[in-house]
């Protein structure tokens, strides 16, 4: 099922951090899949849950850039000093795109839609993304960069 992205600055629902998930159930699988549906919809790379409504600590991102997909309860444990500052857009911010430095490389923990912990080193534009909807889930939004 495809969602309605929330939207705009001022919005309760991207500005809030969200919650960790609780435990990984029928609705939080089915909700990870309307993600994904959603994201490939929209020509998007990730996506988070507060996008769509859902304060909590989830995110997809499309298979195309990443070797797993849905990724609960993330941890960023590990950032490159080196930076790239190359241009983003957001499902949020439709026609907006902004130049945003960010780490090179990143070194994630997360839960994936099994219930196994995992653990990830990203380069490129796939840690470009999960820094991305890391910012989400932290309530920092695009525009929040300078």
């Amino acid at each position: 099922m495809i969602l309605p992205i929330e939207k705009g600055e001022n919005n309760k629902i991207l500005r809030q951090k969200s919650a960790p998930v609780e435990i990984i159930n029928a609705d939080i699988l089915a909700l990870a899949k309307d993600m994904i549906e959603t994201m490939i919809k929209n020509n998007g790379v990730g996506l988070a849950a507060a996008q769509v409504g859902k304060n909590i600590r989830m995110f997809v991102i499309n298979r195309e850039f990443s070797p797993k997909q849905i990724f609960i309860n993330s941890e960023i444990v590990k950032m490159s000093r080196k930076t790239e500052t190359i241009e983003e857009g957001c499902l949020s911010f439709p026609g907006l795109y902004k130049k945003i430095p960010r780490a090179k490389v990143v070194k994630i923990t997360a839960i994936d839609e099994n219930g196994k912990r995992f653990k990830l080193k990203a380069k490129g534009i796939l840690a470009r993304i999960i820094q991305h909807e890391m910012d989400h889930l932290n309530g920092i939004l695009i525009i929040d960069h300078e």
